[in-house]
């Protein structure tokens, strides 16, 4: 049996007057969901606008593991005064 290899990236959201903070994907999806949520947009509107299918919104608010870092970075850049920067990979020695 293959084991599943998870890779964990950080994502720096630049706040106008905030220093920056390191998030990894996981912290990126819940964000995207609270922005898109907070703009009063469902999963189907939200699909729309994005021209992507609402399993997708889906998939990328709810499985962080799954690699739709993308997504989620134009969900919050669309339903908030946030850009995000990034990927941001970092090596560790083992």
């Amino acid at each position: 049996m293959q084991e599943k290899c998870v890779a964990k990236s950080r994502i720096f959201i630049q706040p106008y007057l905030m220093p920056k903070t390191l998030l990894t994907e996981t912290n990126l999806a819940r964000i995207a969901k609270r922005f898109r949520e907070q703009a009063g947009k469902n999963r189907a509107e939200a699909a729309r606008e994005m021209k992507v299918a609402q399993v997708s919104i889906f998939r990328a608010e709810e499985n962080p593991e799954e690699s739709l870092l993308k997504l989620r970075m134009r969900i919050i850049e669309k339903y908030s005064p946030f850009k995000v920067i990034g990927p941001v990979f970092y090596l560790e020695r083992k």
